[in-house]
């Protein structure tokens, strides 16, 4: 670790994570840009989030380096930014990283103009990959400096021409068919989401399913949605144990997570449980599966990601104690020495547990088995194996509150309680609005209105489009 930079005392748990790096940090602000303007030194700017797993692996094996650091204290100036709090900075400079790359992703790693113009761009760089492209890029800088002037100026072209769209028609019913014909084509029948190595859950895809059945009947459509949520519930990317969904899943059965767990997910697939409660229950009666995943997931939320004020914090990290997924698995000896000899194997056969496991010789755990009889027994011991597992190193949590993600969340308790007459969640939505009124809204003269996110009750940058749309749909 170096004696520490601008970031140590930061608000932002991200920034702070990187205080102690050798690499002379700046945050984002005039500081660093006038300095790069007067130096006429081209900007290294970092963009990533407390929970972000491989965020931590570049920094320690890029940032903590001190041939690094070293070199890019020199002939770079070293820009931190953290997302979640400058989701304007991370648009525009993700548009120009797809826009160069064809993908994008986090830790993003954007190389820029002293005018802020990106030319290159790139995710994860290890440190000898990244030391090799950033002498290459400075050499350019040096000795072809037009030439990259002029692929900046093509990039913002393209970015300015992104921005503008012409007002678009209202959909039709052709239109749903034909997005729904699209989704088809790209379903996986076996595993359910979109085929892929990897699967995402994409809420916001999946509602949109949702209300085209409700509109229109379309088997295919609730088809396609069930099996969706049922292999996402029973599988590895929900925690059984404590609740909540994890980011996404690295391959296609959605047995295997990258373990963090994000606040707009988990308050999103709230709100979508919950209606698909409504709408694929029977005879009067609300879909027990779903209802109990609704449930469960809020409750977490409530339990284990809420500001004594009222208000959500942002995110898990998907590490604890540098180890990913740790905190999360299970091995059938330590099912047995919480439930007991004649417990202990039973659980394992239904939570997939087994000597082999599934991921680093440990099982993720899922709720895949046909037995269902049985399934009261996990309730039996599911406390018991939270309490177990709270022994172990819990990931980090990052405590920051995010205007947009609490106005989803808000939304999704508001829905929850009207459907389960559960007076806990409206309660909680009152509390979280409030909070946001109250600690997320600046009336200083100088600046009015609401900001992107808090950390410790103080106010940070003011608010973008999101924030104020998603807010305004609580109305």
């Amino acid at each position: 670790k170096g004696k520490g930079n601008r970031l140590a005392n930061e608000a932002s748990l991200y920034l702070r994570q990187h205080g102690q790096n050798p690499l002379d940090w700046y945050p984002w602000g005039e500081e660093a840009l006038a300095r790069a303007k007067a130096e006429d030194k081209p900007i290294f700017l970092s963009i990533g989030y407390s929970s972000c797993h491989w965020c931590h692996v570049m920094e320690a094996e890029t940032f903590e380096k001190e041939d690094v650091a070293a070199y890019m204290n020199e002939h770079w100036i070293c820009i931190k930014v953290d997302r979640e709090e400058r989701p304007d900075l991370d648009a525009v400079y993700m548009e120009a990283l797809q826009g160069m790359t064809g993908s994008g992703g986090w830790p993003m790693s954007m190389f820029l103009t002293p005018d802020l113009d990106p030319f290159y761009g790139a995710t994860y760089l290890p440190g000898p990959r990244f030391l090799e492209v950033a002498r290459k890029l400075r050499h350019l800088y040096d000795t072809r400096r037009s030439d990259l002037d002029a692929q900046a100026a093509t990039f913002r072209a393209r970015l300015a021409a992104n921005a503008t769209h012409p007002p678009a028609s209202p959909l039709t019913m052709d239109d749903h068919q034909s997005h729904l014909d699209a989704l088809s084509a790209r379903f996986d029948r076996r595993w359910g989401g979109l085929q892929g190595r990897m699967k995402f859950p994409t809420a916001p895809r999946w509602s949109y399913v949702l209300h085209l059945y409700r509109k229109t009947g379309d088997r295919e459509a609730a088809a396609m949605l069930r099996s969706t949520l049922d292999n996402m519930a029973s599988g590895g990317m929900y925690d059984h144990v404590g609740g909540g969904f994890h980011r996404y899943t690295t391959e296609p059965t959605w047995l295997v997570p990258h373990f963090e767990k994000m606040l707009y997910d988990n308050a999103l697939l709230a709100e979508l449980y919950t209606e698909a409660s409504q709408v694929f229950g029977t005879d009067g009666a609300r879909h027990e599966r779903y209802e109990e995943t609704a449930r469960d997931l809020l409750n977490f939320l409530l339990r284990e990601m809420r500001d004594q004020g009222g208000g959500f914090y942002a995110s898990y990290d998907a590490d604890s104690g540098g180890e990913e997924g740790s905190y999360y698995v299970w091995t059938p000896q330590e099912l047995s020495e919480v439930a007991g000899d004649v417990d202990g194997p039973i659980l394992a056969r239904l939570l997939g547990v087994t000597e082999e496991g599934n991921f680093e010789g440990k099982s993720i755990l899922t709720r895949r088995s046909g037995e269902r009889s049985l399934w009261g027994l996990f309730e039996t011991h599911r406390e018991a194996l939270k309490a177990r597992r709270s022994k172990r190193v819990a990931p980090g949590l990052d405590t920051k509150i995010i205007s947009s993600w609490n106005a989803l969340t808000i939304r999704a308790l508001a829905r929850a309680a009207a459907v389960f007459g559960d007076e806990r969640y409206l309660k909680a939505a009152e509390e979280a609005a409030d909070f946001l009124w109250d600690t997320h809204r600046i009336e200083d003269g100088e600046r009015t209105g609401l900001v992107v996110a808090s950390n410790q009750g103080v106010p940070g940058s003011p608010a973008v489009l999101d924030d104020y749309a998603l807010l305004a749909l609580q109305g």
